[in-house]
This record gives structure tokens, sequence and C-alpha cells, in this order.
């Protein structure tokens, strides 16, 4: 399997490359049971070479059904009785959930989402080619 580049897939440079303080007030500490996950970038043209319209990203970007989990919560899989096999999924994976899942935030630009940890349908090891049908 060809290595990933994760810095092609979510560059999240302009937030993360800063000091811890500046850091905290950019992307909000999820609580309880909540997942924060980003948008990997979503590519600007058609395998053809034809360039995507401004909407079509849009689109593409809102119904993602691949994330980047960023962070999680505190209570994340701590219920055993309903994650009897722990964890679904942990920071740095890429997830697949469905459409329009979580709490959509635009944080300078960038969109991110912050899930319930029970959303998680799967983790995958290289997202590039998983599209939504």
């Amino acid at each position: 399997m060809s290595e990933l580049q994760l810095n092609q897939a979510v560059d999240l440079s302009a937030l993360l490359n800063k000091d811890a303080d500046e850091k905290a007030r950019q992307l909000p500490t999820p609580s309880g049971y909540r997942i924060l996950c980003a948008i990997p970038e979503v590519e600007e043209e058609y395998e053809s070479g034809i360039l995507k319209s401004d909407q079509t990203i849009n689109y593409e970007e809102k119904l993602a059904t691949v994330l980047f989990v960023v962070d999680l919560g505190p209570d994340c899989y701590a219920d055993s009785t309903r994650f009897p096999h722990g964890a679904w999924c942990k920071r740095g994976d890429f997830i697949i959930v469905r459409p329009n899942a979580g709490t959509r935030l635009l944080i300078h630009g960038r969109e991110f989402r912050m899930i319930n940890d029970d959303t998680v349908e799967a983790v995958v090891m290289d997202p590039r080619g998983i599209k939504r049908a």
C-alpha cells in the first residue's frame, strides 16, 4: 500500500502550526462523547482534468462521508456496555459517516464537524478514491 501523505489529504497547517495558546483559541475542544472532525480537502478538478465549479466543491464538502478525526471528547467510548470492543476510532483516523452527520462548523474558512461517538461507521486506512454514491 502506498504511503498516505496526511498533509495533502487534510491541510490543517494554518490552524495547527501555531503555539499552544493560539491553538486553544482556534479549534473547539469536544466535550462529552463528541468527536471533532475535519473535512478532507476536496479535489478541485475531475480525473479528466476539467475544473469543478465552486458550487460542486461546496456540495462535496457538505455531503462528505469521509472525515478526519482531530480530537475526541473525554467520554468517547467510555461506556463499555455500548462499546464492548473498545473505541471505534482514534485521533488521526479517517472515518466514514453518513452525509450531513453532526454539527457543521466553519473555522477560518475550513469546515469541521462535531459528531457523536456512535456515528462512526468505519475506519479507512486510505480515503483516496472513496466517494459518496
